[in-house]
């Protein structure tokens, strides 16, 4: 292989033009050869071709069948991750896969076991472990120096609710919005969650339980390791992002905090004043973003492993599962009962 990696784009939408300016402007070894979109439509077009790429198709197995393509970035909607994975690996594409890899893990299996068949690379797309801050809590916590891990604890709330088309489709909170969360907890821990209790409500908008759903949500979980850990949820942090990690160790405490439009601080006889957190994920995660893809690029250049592995794809969904079930029967789940 080249110095560059040729990439296809699978998915056109929010995130697959996210990840499409990043691989045209700021992944040095990355080209962006095709994107394709069985919706595609003329702004897409115009979209891709103002990114200089000649290749537009509508149907993803153009992608496949091309022999300069190298890996794929697979950005569609959830259900069909699985499948995408199954016919990339059979094209011997290296596979980069927007979370979650499928809502129902026996299809996540089947998709694990093509990509090992296959020897082919695969990267699941929890961006969050390249944020700055996280990465740093995690270096310190892996490093041991604090010593053993405690109590994890995560604080996640979007600042505002999601349309609800978008929500009555999403798969529910815990699929949704908690799944970065529950990858972050092993992230930080080093350590697989074991039993999963959830709570939740409605506080945000009524009509969310018409899904049976919530907006509203705390989780605790217990870990192989020891630890216990506690993941809150909001669908809607008026103040903006707010996006917060600590780890609770033998020997002292780690934890982030959230990044803001800028780090003035304003300090008068009335109180002291800063901005607001940044946005919302576009913003609060550019940068990792953009790591993240130079990372899958890296990998396969230097042939070594992906970071986040499919196994770190499944594991978040069966926790995501367990919560579920908790919610819904009022009581503690083992992580056993799901596999």
């Amino acid at each position: 292989m080249s110095e560059i990696v040729k990439i296809g784009i699978i998915g056109t939408g929010r995130i697959g033009k996210l990840h499409g300016n990043n691989l045209a402007f700021a992944v040095p070894n990355a080209k962006l050869e095709a994107v394709a979109d069985l919706y595609m439509n003329e702004e897409m077009r115009a979209w891709a071709q103002g990114l200089g790429v000649k290749k537009v198709y509508n149907n993803p197995a153009q992608i496949f069948n091309d022999p300069e393509i190298d890996a794929v970035f697979i950005c569609s909607s959830s259900e069909a991750h699985a499948d995408l994975i199954i016919q990339a690996a059979a094209a011997q594409k290296h596979i980069f896969c927007e979370k979650p890899l499928h809502t129902d893990a026996t299809k996540i299996q089947s998709a694990l076991n093509a990509v090992e068949k296959a020897g082919v690379k695969l990267q699941v797309g929890f961006v969050r472990r390249f944020d700055h801050n996280h990465k740093k809590v995690r270096d310190i916590v892996a490093s041991g120096r604090l010593g053993k891990p405690h109590i994890i604890k995560v604080t996640s709330r979007d600042p505002e609710q999601q349309p609800m088309e978008y929500i009555r489709n999403s798969g529910g909170i815990f699929l949704d919005m908690t799944i970065h969360d529950f990858d972050m907890v092993r992230y930080l821990s080093g350590s697989e969650v074991t039993e999963v209790t959830a709570i939740g409500t409605v506080k945000i908008d009524d009509r969310i339980s018409e899904f049976n759903d919530v907006d509203t949500a705390i989780v605790m979980l217990k870990f192989a390791n020891g630890a216990i850990g506690v993941i809150e949820n909001s669908r809607a942090a008026r103040y903006g992002y707010d996006q917060r990690v600590e780890v609770h160790c033998d020997k002292g405490c780690v934890q982030d905090y959230n990044d803001l439009i800028d780090t003035a601080m304003i300090s008068t006889k009335e109180g002291v004043y800063t901005e607001k957190p940044k946005w919302f994920f576009l913003e609060r995660y550019n940068e990792a973003f953009i790591a993240e893809a130079r990372d899958f690029v890296a990998i396969i250049l230097q042939d070594t492993s992906p970071s986040v592995t499919g196994i770190d794809g499944l594991m978040p969904v069966l926790i995501a599962k367990a919560a579920q079930k908790s919610l819904q029967e009022g009581r503690t789940v083992n992580i056993a009962e799901l596999t």
